[in-house]
């Protein structure tokens, strides 16, 4: 079993800055792969940022490549997604999952956080 808490969700103004943190435990074989995906309202659930614990390995949506960054921490337990420029149509929930592998597709992850909300204002 893997545990995902999210954090650091909020409301702030366009242009402005967030960073998320995701703690996980439990097993790491089943977490492997950590990935960032995010619903507005009326919408699917997408893909925003991914990242292998050793850190070789990360993939961004066209959206949000050159204003966000995905990163783990040494001790592989938080992962952070930093989220500058923020602009309205980044508003959603933003969920943190876990799967086996590194990947773009949330089928292949297994494991979901309960999600945090940010709200970015125009």
């Amino acid at each position: 079993q893997v545990q995902l808490v999210e954090s650091g969700g909020g409301l702030v103004q366009a242009g402005g800055s967030l960073r998320l943190s995701c703690a996980a435990s439990g097993s790491t074989f089943s977490r492997y792969g950590m990935g960032w995906f995010r619903q507005a309202p009326g919408k699917e659930r997408e893909f925003v940022a991914a990242i292998g614990w050793s850190g070789g390995t990360r993939y961004y949506a066209d959206s949000v490549k050159g204003r966000f960054t995905i990163s783990t921490d040494n001790a592989k337990t938080t992962v952070f997604l930093q989220m500058n420029s923020l602009k309205p149509e980044d508003t959603a929930v933003y969920y943190c999952a876990a799967g086996r592998v590194v990947s773009t597709n949330r089928r292949n992850y297994d494991y979901w956080g309960q999600g945090t909300q940010v709200t970015v204002s125009s």
